[in-house]
């Protein structure tokens, strides 16, 4: 068994929390973010069980941290 870490993004749209995980694209939402965060986690799953050939390849992806931007 093979576990990574998630790199996701949230932001609100209406009355629901959307998320994308980064590398795969994989997009889902939630009441909450909670909820969004149990949705992404199980919707990438099964996307790399779908996927073998990604699952693979995110194996030799390293994180090396996250940067700030500010914008005017």
């Amino acid at each position: 068994m093979y576990s990574m870490e998630l790199q996701t993004v949230v932001w609100k749209e209406e009355d629901m929390y959307v998320i994308k995980e980064v590398i795969t694209g994989v997009t889902t939402q939630g009441k909450t973010i909670e909820e969004a965060m149990a949705n992404i986690k199980e919707a990438v799953e099964l996307y790399l069980e779908e996927m073998p050939e990604v699952r693979e390849e995110l194996k030799s992806i390293k994180t090396v941290g996250a940067i700030s931007v500010e914008l005017a």
